[in-house]
């Protein structure tokens, strides 16, 4: 009789060691899925994002508008779930770099537009920034 009572109180701190573990390894498991899914979206859309600009600084919107759509597509899909993961101040970029890439026209030769490409790498770059803190958060 006296030997249960250790016995039952190191088998209770063991179940809740095991307890604690197993919900500790399940938050870790969490937090890298979204870590991952956030890089995930956050390289479509940059891609996306980085692609469409390339092609509406070299094209007239009208010229092909397949090529437009699909990255414009693409660009949405990969916002949308940023909209769904990362935090606002992500997001708000992320609306900013799609609004800006939507206004690139060819360049021509005119300082203005060129004004606005740079503008939109930058929007690009602290887009990318931001993304990079957000994930390396823990």
């Amino acid at each position: 009789m006296e030997n249960i009572l250790p016995v039952a109180i190191g088998a209770g701190l063991g179940l809740i060691g095991a307890v604690f573990g197993s919900w500790f390894t399940a938050r870790r498991q969490d937090r890298m899925w979204l870590r991952e899914q956030k890089l995930k979206a956050g390289v479509g859309f940059n891609t996306a994002a980085g692609q469409l600009f390339d092609y509406l600084r070299e094209t007239q919107l009208g010229d092909d508008g397949a090529g437009a759509n699909e990255l414009a597509n693409r660009m949405q899909e990969a916002r949308s779930a940023l909209y769904l993961l990362c935090d606002s101040d992500t997001v708000d970029l992320a609306d900013g770099l799609a609004r800006q890439v939507w206004r690139t026209r060819p360049t021509d030769g005119r300082a203005d537009r060129k004004a606005d490409h740079q503008k939109t790498l930058d929007l690009l770059r602290r887009f990318t920034r931001q993304l990079r803190q957000e994930i390396a958060r823990p």
